[in-house]
């Protein structure tokens, strides 16, 4: 099957689970992954900016997560953020005010249509309506940034629209995929590059969030979504360190005990809380994907990974470890840390990756370059969980994955 006649077929089922509590509504230092984490950090490589330009930003989103202000677009000294929008006002207001930014929209549309010193828009959106939103603004000729997940499992056609809109417009599109600047997944993708993995035999992707009640969500699209329609916090422990791809996947799905994930009681049928992948690679390797929210109680984190390649592996420990003197000694010569941010930008939470997110989207602009985690990128490390799921409703059967290439 290929990947028109997959997108055109449309896909049942959904993603189940949240992000628990009400007080994150109010609180989004409670919603895991908001902390501001320890990252590993090379100060001694000071940030050097590439262009004395600002970056026109316009913010759209400032829901339960609060993301529109979360990545610090308003702190970084290559951007300015000219309007910010929300459908709730008094989100509105609250975007603008962490934004230090005056100007606002009623809604991202009216905000894309009618402000034309507007360069760059992140959204942070819904997302069900990340891809209708990020085409919008391409469209009217702005450079997109969009958090997680690039498009919406239940309708997967939605990929195939997102791709070609950005080759159409030559806009950049970049997705804050936060695991693509986890400390361990930067290393190993430095690693990887520099041949120190060879190829790439297994890779374990997990990400687990528990959540026996949803959070807030507009029009309450978590309420009870199929948990592997969220699945690039662990996905991206193979696509965001090798940029290669997954093209078929096995999938199992336990069913979730918690009540919002019966399916009589959510809009999507769905029934599972956990799912687990076994997915065959572009390098002919194999990975196993998990993705679930009804486990608790993890003292090792909950979006992690493992690499082992054909010379070396990473994972245990944060290490890098090889048998192979020769890769030793290469490895022992690298620097593995991530480099100083813009002065007075925080690396955020998330592993100390928002920070890094917003720096690269910004710097792709203003060098004409492509985000790390571009479109082909953030589509390959989304689909493979919707297909996954599909798998799991087929009682594991092996499904063929849609492949996106620039």
């Amino acid at each position: 099957m290929d990947r028109r006649t997959f997108l055109n077929t449309g896909v049942a089922g959904a993603l189940c689970g949240a992000f628990g509590a009400s007080a994150w509504a109010n609180d989004p230092s409670k919603i895991q992954g908001f902390d501001q984490t320890q990252t590993d950090v090379d100060e001694s490589q000071v940030w050097k900016p590439v262009s004395d330009r600002k970056v026109r930003v316009g913010i759209a989103g400032f829901g339960a997560c609060q993301f529109g202000a979360a990545f610090g677009f308003q702190d970084h000294p290559n951007v300015e953020v000219v309007a910010v929008t929300d459908l709730i006002p008094e989100r509105r207001d609250g975007l603008a005010k962490a934004c230090r930014c005056e100007k606002t929209y009623d809604s991202l549309e009216e905000m894309v249509a009618k402000d034309d010193s507007i360069e760059a828009v992140f959204v942070a959106t819904d997302a069900p309506n990340h891809v209708a939103h990020c085409v919008a603004a391409m469209n009217a000729g702005k450079h997109v940034a969009s958090a997680v997940p690039a498009f919406w499992g239940g309708e997967p056609e939605q990929a195939e629209l997102l791709y070609e809109t950005v080759k159409k417009t030559g806009k950049k599109y970049g997705m804050f995929e936060t695991s693509a600047f986890h400390d361990d997944v930067f290393a190993a993708r430095k690693l990887y590059a520099a041949g120190a993995f060879g190829e790439m035999m297994y890779t374990e992707g997990e990400y687990y969030h528990y959540a026996p009640v949803s959070a807030p969500s507009y029009k309450g699209w978590r309420d009870g979504m199929p948990v592997m329609w969220y699945p690039t916090h662990a996905t991206a422990y193979y696509t965001c360190v090798t940029f290669g791809s997954f093209t078929e996947v096995s999938a199992m799905g336990k069913p979730s005990v918690v009540e919002a994930r019966q399916p009589q009681n959510n809009r999507y049928g769905n029934r599972f809380g956990t799912e687990v992948g076994l997915m065959r690679t572009s390098e002919g390797g194999m990975a196993r994907m998990i993705v679930s929210f009804d486990t608790s109680g993890s003292s090792w984190g909950g979006e992690v990974g493992r690499m082992r390649g054909q010379f070396g592996a990473y994972g245990e420990q944060s290490k890098f470890t090889t048998s192979h003197p020769e890769i030793q000694d290469k490895v022992a010569k690298m620097n593995l840390r991530k480099p100083a941010l813009p002065p007075n930008m925080s690396a955020g939470g998330h592993g100390g990756s928002h920070g890094y997110l917003t720096n690269d989207f910004i710097e792709a602009i203003l060098l004409d370059r492509l985000p790390l985690v571009n479109v082909a990128v953030a589509l390959n490390t989304t689909m493979c969980g919707v297909v996954a799921h599909q798998s799991a409703l087929k009682d594991g059967e092996l499904l063929k994955i849609p492949q996106f290439t620039l």
